[in-house]
């Protein structure tokens, strides 16, 4: 990892922050919401997003570790209110949901 690359993590992470699916119901309206996997690292997926790493990127969404949020996944988070954390890569909007990991996290 460059001091660059190390530098973009540490911002990214720190804009990184829990929010409720009310909040994000209007990037959703726009299509700007994109879900990252439990099996993903959410500031290492807006990353590869932020540098174009067009490798990594195609990957995930290849295998479904990074998706735009469809109607079925928003009607569920409506319903349930998960604990979901987000970051922003305009004008992507990373979430990911926690409490979908073991409870150690």
């Amino acid at each position: 990892m460059t001091d660059q690359t190390s530098t973009l993590y540490a911002k990214l992470l720190g804009e990184t922050a829990q929010i409720s699916w009310q909040e994000l119901q209007p990037y959703f309206a726009r299509g700007a919401l994109l879900q990252v996997s439990a099996a993903l690292d959410l500031v290492e997926a807006a990353q590869a997003l932020a540098e174009d790493d067009r490798t990594k990127v195609a990957a995930w969404l290849g295998s479904g570790d990074l998706a735009k949020v469809d109607e079925a996944r928003a009607e569920d988070f409506l319903a349930r209110d998960p604990q979901l954390w987000a970051v922003v890569v305009a004008p992507w909007v990373l979430i990911q949901e926690r409490g979908a990991r073991t409870s150690s996290n």
